[in-house]
């Protein structure tokens, strides 16, 4: 389920997008760079989780590289 949701949030969602582009463009391969994509979502949902703040879609992804 973790692969289906990072692959929909690479397509979709654009700081995700911009973080595998990023990850691609420094040579990384496609695979490498989704699995990279699904930790920062888990990372993402666990701080979510943690501070007990709701998803806010509209917030900038300041860690994406």
């Amino acid at each position: 389920m973790l692969y289906m949701a990072a692959l929909s949030a690479v397509r979709h969602n654009p700081p995700r997008r911009a973080h595998y582009q990023a990850l691609l463009a420094r040579g990384k391969a496609k695979k490498l760079a989704l699995v990279a994509c699904m930790r920062k979502l888990l990372i993402t949902l666990n701080a979510i989780l943690r501070k007990a703040t709701p998803w806010n879609p509209n917030h900038l992804d300041l860690h994406s590289r």
